[in-house]
């Protein structure tokens, strides 16, 4: 039976379990980044090579996007983002699996990568076509804030919880615990989710009467012609100011830990605990942006609560990252590199909300389009960070991210968020 505490908050109750699937998510993906240097050793990997397997995760990741939001906007987020997390379940239990000696073995290990980014690509835009119909326009902010504070989360609580596992178990334990948690995730979303508030046993008239009442009017009933999507001035700069978003958090999602330990010289445990501060900035950071960005929508409007404050929270994301490049104290700059992380995730929402408020119906797919420019920025950063830093330095390839930063937040003041796509 529903608690007195759901009535009236059974959307809440969904993000937060979005947020829980969020986390695990991240940890499924994270966990590869803390475990590297084992598998680099057991396998017989270079750096360059140890990116390689990053990019393949990335790469499937990228190229299922706007295909896994669509299967979200046709058959429903509840059903896909279920298929999906026993997916990646199956397939972060195959990392594990692949034998160290076997010949082919870096080809299986990036296909089985490559495989697990497929299954985990339709995570976020199938959220976000949920956000579309259970959120109102003035508090997505504030959900997409929390669901993605699940990235930082499960993120910061990667490092000391797979570093216990590696030191005590090895690491493929890691990568089987993850999928447990996955799995287990999934269930319960099947347990609690529907497509939509007139479908939930939960939802009483009030709180459906005031989704109702928040969803734009303007969006549009039918699901948009990809021609439509593909040519649309929004879509395409937040597309393009995703990719420099996603190669710069992707520095942190799969190099950071690396860096930390191998150029700053950290030990083990220091570099699981200062390796979680960027992570945690995220997870405050994400929800803290969702806020601000609702207060400016309501006081302001769109323009500058979404846009603007994206492009200002970019811009601050790339002075702390090259900043941090000045610090001689490792501890120092690893907070200010926690700093840049902070910064960039206050921006997380405004690219969800926006493309929820576009699309309505096609959000999935459209946001599905605008994240596949971020995973393609992941592909770059996780083999193009260490090739830059073998010949250039590592504060080359921070500074690269600084520039991208940059970019990213002057594509925003190309976004009107009062436009609706075409049908």
């Amino acid at each position: 039976m529903i608690t007195t505490w759901f009535r009236g908050r059974v959307r809440w109750v969904l993000v937060a379990w979005m947020f829980a699937i969020s986390a695990v998510a991240y940890l499924d993906r994270v966990n590869i980044s803390i475990a590297g240097s084992s598998i680099e050793r057991d396998f017989h990997l270079t750096h360059v090579q140890l990116g390689w397997v990053f990019s393949a995760f990335a790469l499937g990741y990228a190229l299922f996007q706007a295909p896994g939001g669509r299967l979200a906007d046709r058959f429903g987020p509840r059903k896909i983002i279920a298929l999906g997390t026993v997916w990646w379940g199956v397939f972060t239990s195959l990392t594990a699996f692949v034998p160290a000696g076997i010949a082919g073995m870096l080809a299986v290990l990036l296909g089985v990568r490559f495989l697990l980014g497929v299954g985990e690509a339709v995570v976020y835009p199938a959220c976000n076509r949920l956000v579309a119909s259970w959120i109102p326009s003035q508090e997505r902010g504030l959900a997409n804030g929390w669901i993605f504070a699940g990235v930082g989360a499960g993120a910061g609580i990667t490092p000391p919880l797979i570093t216990y596992l590696l030191v005590h178990y090895g690491w493929r334990w890691s990568f089987w615990a993850s999928a447990l948690l996955g799995v287990a995730a999934g269930a319960i979303w099947v347990a609690i989710a529907r497509d939509r508030p007139q479908d939930h046993p939960w939802v009483e008239p009030a709180e459906a009467a005031h989704i109702r009442a928040g969803l734009p009017e303007k969006t549009p009933a039918a699901a948009a012609p990809w021609r439509s999507i593909l040519g649309s001035r929004e879509v395409l700069a937040m597309a393009g100011s995703y990719f420099a978003y996603g190669y710069a958090a992707y520095i942190y999602f799969t190099w950071f830990f690396i860096y930390l330990s191998k150029v700053r010289g950290m030990d083990l445990k220091a570099s699981a605990y200062y390796g979680m501060l960027p992570f945690v900035a995220m997870a405050v950071a994400s929800p803290l942006g969702g806020w601000i960005s609702d207060g400016l929508t309501r006081r302001r409007g769109k323009r500058v609560g979404r846009c603007l404050f994206a492009a200002v929270a970019m811009a601050f994301s790339g002075c702390f990252i090259s900043m941090a490049m000045l610090a001689d104290d490792p501890r120092l700059a690893s907070l200010i590199l926690a700093g840049g992380a902070g910064a960039l995730y206050l921006s997380q929402s405004s690219f969800w909300s926006v493309t929820a408020d576009l699309a309505g119906s096609s959000a999935g797919s459209v946001s599905g389009v605008m994240n596949m420019g971020g995973q393609f920025g992941a592909v770059v950063t996780s083999s193009l960070t260490p090739l830059i830093a073998t010949h250039f330095g590592w504060p080359a390839s921070f500074l690269t991210a600084t520039l991208l930063c940059l970019a990213g937040g002057a594509a925003w003041l190309l976004v009107d968020p009062a436009r609706s796509l075409k049908t």
